[in-house]
């Protein structure tokens, strides 16, 4: 892919500083920078590295940020927004295949246009897959499933029986979408199994790391709301409803019919218990744990989570524990010789 300095500066309405017609070959790191190559640089801090990069370097900055002469600078205000938007100029378009011969489709499924299925995929009975959709090997698409528009099923992930997604859903290698729900009582003398026989419902845009897993309902809907965006290694429990534009990162688990607001965030590793609920625009810690509610915009962290401010001072004060420990042996030292000094003058008056 080579992309004229020119119309790099059209897509992200930079001012140009250099000749249009510079050919840019590639993106890169400000730290490992080379010709025909344009990275980014995010603050004025990062004068010095903007300074040694590479010989016919482009960098993205700041609109304030200070001339270097000599250098290829693009001027922006918000120059990490627009080196991702030049990065998408140099990703590899996935390839329209067509349905591969060892793929297999029920002859009642539905497969709308221009849609790639590959090798030893499966599309079960009733299923419904739309247009521009990939199915890459090995994925399993089950009965009744409908997939909207241009969505991405990357190898062996699972879409399990009734599962609805929107448009541009990414499901990446390994998620199972609609799988059973943790739920037992103790019934007699052993944990039954209470049936699973809701479905998943998964909006616009939402996007679902490799191996999470995403519960079907006990009954009703398991809900994954547009534009959300879900790392690695994520469990959704049963009957959970998240919001619109949540970020949930990596290792984090969501209990059974929590709630989540629009524009969460998640930390990595974090627990959010059973019927627990996060307001919206609240961010939660990594590594908390969220066993009620979390009120909107308030940021929480810690086991259990409290708001991050008292949190911090908690940690601090736990950190100082070891030099208070000694100080309190030494005083309880020092009491102990003043408590015996008088009890031995109490003896010496007694006996005079």
């Amino acid at each position: 892919m080579k992309v004229r300095l020119g119309e790099v500066c059209q897509l992200i309405g930079a001012r140009l500083e250099g000749e249009s017609e510079y050919v840019i070959e590639g993106v890169c790191s400000l730290e490992d920078t080379g010709p025909a190559r344009i990275c980014f640089a995010e603050g004025n801090r990062y004068l010095q590295k903007v300074q040694s990069v590479a010989e016919g370097t482009v960098v993205i900055v700041n609109s304030d940020f200070p001339d270097i002469p000599g250098h290829r600078l693009l001027r922006v205000e918000k120059p990490r927004h627009a080196f991702i938007r030049v990065t998408e100029l140099f990703l590899e378009p996935m390839a329209a295949e067509g349905i591969h011969p060892a793929a297999s489709l029920d002859g009642s499924a539905s497969i709308g246009d221009k849609v790639s299925i590959g090798a030893c995929a499966t599309v079960a009975a009733d299923a419904m897959i739309g247009a521009h959709s990939i199915i890459q090997s090995g994925a399993r698409i089950g009965p009744g499933v409908v997939m909207g528009q241009g969505c991405l099923i990357e190898a062996n992930a699972v879409l399990m029986s009734g599962v609805t997604l929107g448009d541009r859903v990414v499901i990446h290698a390994g998620a199972v979408i609609g799988g059973e729900g943790f739920g037992f009582v103790w019934m007699d003398d052993h944990h039954h199994k209470v049936p699973q026989i809701g479905t998943v419902e998964i909006g616009d845009d939402v996007e679902i790391g490799c191996n999470s897993c995403v519960d079907r309902a006990a009954l009703g809907v398991t809900r994954i709301r547009r534009g959300t965006k879900i790392d690695n290694l994520v469990q959704v429990g049963h009957n959970v409803d998240v919001g619109e534009h949540v970020i949930i990162c990596g290792h984090s688990g969501l209990g059974g019919s929590a709630t989540i607001a629009n524009q969460v965030m998640i930390g990595g590793g974090a627990i959010i218990s059973d019927h627990a609920e996060v307001g919206e625009r609240a961010m939660v810690g990594g590594g908390s744990g969220v066993p009620g509610k979390v009120d909107a915009g308030d940021s929480v962290l810690g086991i259990p989570a409290r708001s991050i401010r008292r949190a911090k001072r908690e940690f601090a004060a736990v950190s100082r524990l070891p030099e208070l420990l000694k100080a309190f042996k030494s005083q309880t030292r020092e009491l102990e010789a003043l408590q015996a000094r008088v009890a031995e003058l109490e003896e010496v008056k007694n006996s005079g």
